[in-house]
């Protein structure tokens, strides 16, 4: 169990993050949390839990992040931004704003985030953690904008870690669809949800089991492993699971364009 630690977590309050939350407040950690929305976050021991209501896409708002850290805490021993956001959607728009923002929040924001970390510890022992995606190694139909914006940060952590200094420990976490409010964020609008879906509390125990290791990844479903091996070994594999994909996307389309579709909470 990670014990003793102040960690920042961003994205906390809800999916991966609260999960996340929920393991470490139970060691004697300090924890700086921060999320657009903090309803849940206040349901938490004060004493070991500070609440920052912050939209980290823009680089003022991480640097307000590092400068409440440094103000708590005597030392960031991890600093795990998860922060991030889908669209589930037809990439047949032109909006630069609307994949500007995703960008900003998936992908600035957490290269930033590692460049002021490794500033910060000036050569000190650190902890550094992403959740990347299984999606940012195998694109998915209605995921467009959000495959790239994960894909971008697949190749972010696999270059840096050619080059990161010896004092940072990288640990990055590669979930497949996991079964919180990732859905309804996607689109207001009830989808078939991909294949295979985990439960948060399986992912989150697995990611901080893997951050308290020194793991480089952590791959918390064992099935996406092993298919990408049998892909790989026979590619039409992977043809025939992204035609069913493509087939729960068709269907999302149907009931957009038919005015069909339910919302999730119908």
């Amino acid at each position: 169990m990670i014990n003793g630690k102040n960690i920042v977590l961003t994205g906390a309050n809800s999916g991966i993050g609260l999960e996340v939350l929920k393991i470490l407040v139970k060691g004697n950690n300090k924890i700086l949390c921060v999320d657009k929305k903090t309803d849940n976050l206040v349901k938490f021991d004060p004493a070991k839990v500070t609440v920052m209501e912050k939209d980290v896409s823009s680089r003022e708002a991480v640097d307000a992040v590092f400068e409440k850290a440094e103000e708590i805490f005597p030392f960031i021993d991890i600093f795990y931004a998860n922060a991030g956001y889908p669209y589930y959607e037809e990439m047949n728009y032109v909006d630069w704003d609307r994949v500007q923002a995703m960008f900003e929040t998936n992908v600035f924001s957490p290269i930033y985030s590692y460049q002021k970390y490794v500033e910060y510890l000036d050569g000190r022992k650190g902890i550094f953690a992403i959740t990347v995606s299984a999606i940012g190694e195998m694109a998915m139909p209605g995921f467009t904008i959000y495959s790239a914006s994960k894909f971008a940060m697949h190749g972010f952590q696999q270059g840096v870690r050619l080059e990161k200094p010896d004092n940072v420990q990288l640990t990055c976490l590669y979930p497949v669809a996991t079964n919180t409010n990732f859905f309804p964020t996607a689109s207001p609008i009830q989808f078939k949800k991909p294949f295979p879906v985990q439960q948060p509390d399986v992912v989150a125990k697995k990611m901080v089991e893997g951050i308290e290791s020194g793991k480089d990844k952590v791959s918390p479903c064992l099935l996406f492993g092993l298919s990408k091996i049998l892909m790989g070994v026979c590619p039409p594999v992977r043809t025939v699971y992204w035609a069913l994909e493509k087939k729960k996307f068709k269907e999302y389309k149907e009931n957009i364009k038919n005015g069909t579709g339910k919302k999730w909470n119908e």
